[in-house]
Formats: C-alpha cells, sequence, structure tokens
C-alpha cells in the first residue's frame, strides 16, 4: 500500500483527501491511499511519520508551510526560494529516511491564473506560505505586490492603514488568510469594499466555500472573482508528479 497525506493544525475543510480518492478510484489505483494527519504541533512531524511506514509524500497546509522547513532533510530550490513547502517527497532507501520539499503552490496558482488579466499592482492579504508562493509567482511578472498583515513588519501594511484609495490603487486583490473558510463562513477579511469596482479581480485562495463572504462582497460590486478550487486540483496533481518522479528527476531546472 502506497501512502500519502495531509499535515496541517486543523483539517475539516480540506478538500484534499476527497480529490486523491477520487482520483485512485478513477485510475483504478487500490494500492494507494491518502489520510489526514492533524498535527497539533509541528514537532509531532517525525513521530506521524515513523508511524507510518508506507507513507510516500504528503501535502502541507496551514499553519505549517513555513514551520516545516527546518525538519526538512532537502528543499527544492524553487520552494527555497519562496521560503515556504506545501509537497514533501518522503525518500527511503540506503541513505535512510530523508524529507525533500517542495512548493507546487506556485505552479497551482501561476496556472490558475492563465487568462487572467495581469494588473501593475496586487494587495497580498495574509503573510504566511500561501502568501509567499502567491507574490513570487506576482512578482515573477512584473507585478508590483503591497503586503497586509494583522503583525506588519517594514515592507507591510496592516488592515488598520488599507484606505480606499490603496484599494483603488491595486485592481488584484489576493485573499491568502484563512478568514472566511468553513466554518467561519459570515467572516471576511476587514477592507473598505465600497472601494470595490468592476476594474477589481478578487481572488481567494479558500475553496469551501465556494463564495467566501469577501468573493461575495467583489461580486456584488461587479468585480470579476475567483475562488482556489483550481489551485487546488492544479497543485495537486503536481504534487502528485513529484511524489511519482524518478529520484534523479526530482528537482526543477
Amino acid at each position: 500500500m502506497r501512502q500519502y497525506g495531509l499535515i496541517g493544525k486543523t483539517l475539516g475543510h480540506s478538500f484534499s483527501r476527497t480529490y486523491f480518492h477520487q482520483k485512485f478510484a478513477a485510475e483504478n489505483r487500490p494500492d494507494c491511499r491518502y489520510d489526514n494527519f492533524e498535527l497539533a504541533i509541528i514537532d509531532d512531524l517525525q513521530p506521524m511519520i515513523r508511524q507510518h511506514p508506507f507513507l510516500m509524500g504528503f501535502n502541507v497546509t496551514i499553519p505549517y508551510k513555513k514551520a516545516i522547513i527546518p525538519f526538512l532533510d532537502e528543499l527544492d530550490p524553487e520552494a527555497q526560494q519562496v521560503g515556504a513547502v506545501n509537497t514533501v517527497r518522503v525518500l527511503r532507501d540506503g541513505q535512510g529516511l530523508r524529507l525533500i520539499g517542495f512548493n507546487t503552490d506556485v505552479e497551482g496558482f501561476r496556472l490558475s491564473m492563465a487568462g487572467a488579466p495581469i494588473p501593475s499592482r496586487a494587495l497580498i492579504l495574509g503573510t504566511g506560505g500561501a502568501a509567499a508562493a502567491v507574490t513570487f509567482v506576482l512578482q515573477r511578472l512584473d507585478v508590483e505586490c503591497l503586503s497586509v498583515s494583522r503583525h506588519p513588519d517594514a515592507n507591510q501594511i496592516s488592515y488598520k492603514q488599507l484606505t480606499p484609495e490603496i484599494i483603488q490603487q491595486h485592481p488584484l486583490i489576493v485573499n491568502c488568510t484563512p478568514v472566511g473558510m468553513h466554518p467561519h463562513v459570515t467572516d471576511c477579511p476587514p477592507l473598505p469594499y465600497e472601494a470595490i469596482t468592476a476594474e477589481h479581480f478578487l481572488y481567494d485562495l479558500i475553496y469551501n466555500p465556494e463564495e467566501t463572504l469577501f468573493l461575495r462582497e467583489g461580486r456584488l460590486r461587479g468585480a470579476r472573482t475567483q475562488n482556489g478550487m483550481r489551485m487546488l486540483r492544479l497543485q495537486a496533481e503536481a504534487a502528485w508528479n513529484i511524489w511519482n518522479q524518478p529520484k534523479r528527476t526530482l528537482y526543477s531546472e
């Protein structure tokens, strides 16, 4: 049995297990399974891996995309540039147990934006691992990114500092926070939504619910909106490819 999975603190919202169960059924892969592993703290990672000797790889979600890096033996160059990991391959060979980190959020977000208008400026809500991948992609497209954080550093702003003028100056707004995720569906990031117009594109990495309050507020004001389901599917397939690559071709060029 080849085992895969997802680690995070709370995983009741996640669609990943359902996605892979459906994939394995459609591809007639009874030898594969995908499980959720809720870890109260990231230090529980090594005991979890030891308890599952057939674990071949796993995905990483909130809040461990950055915290997992010190626990890894190797990092793919792109994951190292991003500073966050959402996919880990588990290798068991003559060199012992090794954990190799990758970031498929980059490919997932990049491909999910195909065909979308790319503005010169974007507002990134959140500063976690997902936000790091989104910022990485947009900056490579020459988009000027402004990050919004509850605890901003010198290069970020707080939600209290957001003004209608800032909203108007940033046609793309990407929510990389869990605010509005099931079951807290009546929550949304605290923005001056009255400044959103039909010129805006609101992208929410959340996919459960299908339309968050953040997206609804944008849609009601004529903005283009997109949830994170396409990105989830794309990054999941990228992770599957990594888990099944020959060891010699693991790293991106």
